[in-house]
């Protein structure tokens, strides 16, 4: 076949560089020390033909029909002699080889195929550095495909792929591929399980490769582009999915505790401690309330104040939560806002400073006046200081009007809070006044009335019977 198809050339009266020129992309190699067609100019076109012809009719037959064995002699060729003359070889060559390595029947020829498998990537990089479209440096990118293909062909090498894929998500960052990603977490997670890398290996990769692949699926959200959104939340699941074994809250706090210790004032390492604990709800973990802290002296923010506050909140120190919550009031988030509010209003209480409770919650409500929580809340105030704010049985027992008239209004912004609010209602209503406590204060129900003591309010006279 070789023979016709040369003679069949000729007949044609095509020129071999036109011949060359035509099947095969990025024909100018970058690297031009040395002919681009070797010593032997004929015979790396004749040879290149040749094989390009086969590895055609066979990438037709996806990769099953018996071109192939036409294909190995001719690109063994090229390959020695002519290396500059197209990129095509390198790329045709992983897929040769690949063939090549599973019909080899010994352990001997299936390294050797290895071998030449990573000089395939090793060579491509030294003649042809920049990517034919762009012109830019693709070494990252080569060194992505080498580590898949090394990783694939022989996963007893995974130690050595891992080095090739790290240097190719070191260079191409965000750029990366959704499969070098994937490859290389779980190449890293091999090597943890294996010994070869301390658990901080995959805590780094994972905090690392997180952040690019949101930024890829945020790309692609930006250009409609629904299929690699789909490939690169694929990958994410796949990445989550793996680190969960190494995810353990107590995991995260043993190996970040040191490097916190070593630099309690690096900011970014202060972050990144904050970041991951808080991808993993480890938000008891003491080392999150030192590192969310420092991070506060070094760079306050109204976001920070308010993490400090409700974990000073947990740990009861009502104090130092009430400054920290103090300091959170500018941020831009309103639900956040709403929540310092809220969790202000609710220390206020523990201290029994109910005056400076309901002025939190009205600040809630300020924000959101459908808030029914906030106005629940000050009802729940005026009900537990019912029989601090009277010195009788009727002044014991008006500020239970007040707290069922802020049930009522809770109930009217949010009805969702309705059944609860109802069953509210009527446990205060039971505190109610007598008639005859009401008749005895010459009070008649309907009467209008001013609660008296930090309340203050106007309300209706009702009785309880």
């Amino acid at each position: 076949m070789k023979t016709k198809l040369f003679i069949l050339l000729f007949g044609l009266g095509l020129s071999f560089s036109a011949l060359a020129g035509t099947p095969v992309k990025n024909v100018v190699p970058q690297n031009n020390n040395g002919p681009k067609y070797g010593k032997d100019s004929i015979q790396c076109l004749m040879n290149l033909s040749l094989y390009t012809e086969s590895f055609r009719q066979w990438r037709q037959s996806h990769y099953k029909n018996e071109a192939i064995k036409d294909v190995i002699g001719p690109w063994n060729w090229v390959f020695k002699n002519c290396p500059r003359s197209t990129e095509n070889i390198y790329i045709d060559g992983v897929k040769i080889l690949k063939y090549k390595y599973k019909h080899a029947t010994t352990e001997a020829q299936k390294k050797a195929l290895i071998d030449t498998l990573m000089m395939v990537f090793d060579q491509r990089l030294k003649y042809f550095p920049n990517n034919y479209r762009t012109h830019l440096p693709q070494e990252g990118d080569i060194r992505g495909r080498q580590g898949i293909a090394l990783y694939t062909i022989s996963p007893e090498s995974y130690d050595k792929a891992y080095y090739l894929l790290k240097q190719s998500i070191q260079e191409r960052k965000a750029g990366s591929t959704a499969a070098a990603i994937a490859y290389y977490f779980r190449d890293v997670a091999k090597m943890v399980r294996t010994g070869k890398l301390d658990t901080i290996a995959i805590i780094n990769a994972y905090d690392t490769i997180s952040g690019y692949l949101d930024t890829r699926i945020n790309t692609y959200k930006a250009q409609n582009n629904s299929r690699k959104i789909a490939e690169y939340k694929n990958v994410k699941g796949y990445v989550e999915m793996t680190f969960e074994p190494f995810a353990n809250c107590n995991i995260l706090a043993r190996v970040f505790r040191k490097k916190f210790e070593a630099t309690p004032d690096d900011s970014l390492l202060l972050k990144k401690i904050v970041s991951m604990l808080e991808k993993k709800h480890c938000y008891n973990e003491s080392l999150y309330f030192d590192a969310v802290v420092n991070l506060y002296k070094l760079e306050p923010s109204p976001q920070s104040a308010f993490l400090i506050g409700k974990m000073m909140l947990q740990r009861k120190k009502y104090k130092e939560a009430l400054n920290y919550m103090g300091k959170c009031t500018m941020m831009k988030d309103t639900s956040n806002l709403e929540e310092a509010y809220l969790l202000m209003a609710q220390t206020y209480r523990t201290l029994n400073h109910y005056d400076k409770a309901r002025e939190m919650a009205r600040k809630v409500i300020k924000l959101d006046p459908h808030s029914g929580m906030a106005y629940d809340f000050i009802g729940d105030l005026y009900a537990q200081s019912a029989q601090q704010c009277g010195n009788n049985s009727l002044t014991k027992k008006v500020a239970y009007w007040a707290a069922v008239d802020k049930y009522v209004q809770a109930k009217h912004v949010d009805p969702t809070m309705a059944d609860a609010l109802n069953k509210k209602i009527a446990i205060y209503k039971a505190h109610f006044p007598t008639r005859e406590t009401m008749f005895f204060y010459n009070i008649k129900p309907g009467d209008k009335y001013k609660v008296g003591c930090w309340i203050n309010e106007n309300t209706i006279a009702r009785a309880s019977n």
